[in-house]
């Protein structure tokens, strides 16, 4: 068995992107533990969640994610919170990926282990997705949370919808957590368009998401963010080896000037993997033989 060292990468949510003194109390469980790094902190004001990313060993990592996930639940009222990204509870996802001499069936395990001490330590309800769903809908974050929070408690006691952990209920201030592990954590990406129009957002984004016929690792929406002008084609992509960014960027500018409409720039949310990045830059530079060992910086990170 291999000495070395075992990391995961966990990329939970919790449902809380507007109150700051929220956010840094959830946020410190996970900060100044050995044997965990805090990557980063998301808050997004109008989805009213924040996306943290956080790798650790899987013991230590997770003891900080079930304290994450205790203080989301103290301090998060899902009767009272409201948000345009749908969401199911206080922590709503927990989900783990392999990230270094670390398999997928440990992970897997170790997302049944954290799903099973989450009821157990606060009674609060626990669905299992990805590699961990008990059947193949609840494989997929919109079949278990079809409904949000309110459609959910109002269908939680019926077989289809009831937790995999817990009552056929959700908990009344808490709601449920999602549980799961897989192979890729997704990159969330946003293109902006120049224009005030949410209709032509949300049309390119039905044309770029797979259930809808575009692309199969790729869920969107359009949206608008109050806080700076124009609209936003807002990208969750699952495989950024299968599905580019650059493939996504250059579909969304296509489809917008179609509609006369400008690409003003792109953002990534949170970290990305540096693969999914050098993949782009090859693309854009026609790069013929490109090798990452050719960015001197990959060399310091061994």
């Amino acid at each position: 068995m291999s000495a070395e060292k075992q990391y995961v990468l966990a990329v939970p949510n919790f449902s809380e992107g507007r109150r700051k003194d929220v956010i840094e109390a959830v946020a410190a469980t996970l900060k100044n533990r050995t044997g965990v790094t805090l990557v980063s902190v998301e808050p997004e004001h109008d989805f009213n969640r924040t996306v943290i990313t956080v790798i650790g060993e899987p013991e230590p990592l997770k003891e900080a994610l079930l304290e994450m996930a205790g203080k989301s639940y103290e301090l998060i009222n899902m009767e009272e919170q409201q948000g345009s990204h749908p969401r199911i509870g206080a922590q709503d996802t927990i989900p783990l990926f392999p990230f270094k001499n670390i398999s997928l069936e440990a992970c897997t395990q170790l997302a049944e282990e954290i799903g099973q001490a989450v009821y157990e330590r606060y009674q609060v309800p626990v669905f299992f997705s990805g590699q961990n769903a008990r059947n193949e809908d609840r494989k997929a974050l919109s079949f278990i949370r079809k409904g949000q929070y309110e459609g959910l408690k109002e269908v939680a006691h019926t077989d289809e919808r009831k937790p995999d952990i817990g009552p056929a209920a959700l908990h009344p201030t808490a709601g449920a957590t999602i549980v799961s592990a897989d192979t890729e954590g997704l990159t969330a990406y946003n293109v902006f368009l120049a224009t005030e129009d949410l209709t032509i957002a949300k049309e390119i984004a039905k044309g770029v998401r797979g259930p809808s016929g575009g692309f199969s690792t790729v869920r969107a929406v359009g949206i608008k963010f109050p806080e700076r002008s124009g609209v936003v084609v807002s990208m969750n992509m699952f495989d950024c080896g299968a599905t580019p960014l650059y493939r996504t960027f250059n579909f969304v500018k296509q489809e917008a000037a179609r509609y006369g409409v400008a690409v003003t720039g792109s953002e990534l949310v949170g970290p990305v993997k540096l693969d999914y990045l050098l993949n782009s830059l090859e693309f854009y530079l026609g790069l013929e033989g490109f090798r990452k060992e050719q960015i001197l910086e990959t060399h310091l990170m061994k």
